[in-house]
């Protein structure tokens, strides 16, 4: 194998790896934007684990942010909670900053 092939062969690795840890972030910073529009939805207990849930599962639906972003709009407007559109986005960037950190804790 030449230098070249195993450089490649290193990039498309730490790529695959930079991927996978995105995923995971983006996954767990949905959970906990789930657990935190739950308990501002006056949820708890195993209610809130399964509304955490469709929050992770919303992210399925297109690429980005936008789908998990119109569930917690939509469902926050459904119950009256005051909570702007630049709350949640911010909250969002801010769970997904603590997401990052605990899957860097964590491995």
């Amino acid at each position: 194998m030449t230098t070249f092939d195993q450089r490649k062969e290193g990039f498309e690795k730490k790529f695959a790896h930079d991927e996978e840890l995105r995923f995971k972030a983006t996954a767990r910073r949905n959970k906990l934007l789930g657990i935190w529009a739950a308990e501002k939805l006056g949820v708890s207990g195993p209610a809130a684990d399964a509304y955490a849930k469709e929050v992770v599962m919303a992210d399925f639906e297109e690429a980005g942010d936008d789908d998990v972003f119109r569930k917690i709009r939509k469902d926050f407007d459904a119950k009256g909670i005051d909570q702007s559109d630049q709350q949640i986005r911010e909250t969002m960037i801010e769970l997904m900053e603590q997401a990052i950190a605990q899957i860097k804790a964590s491995g």
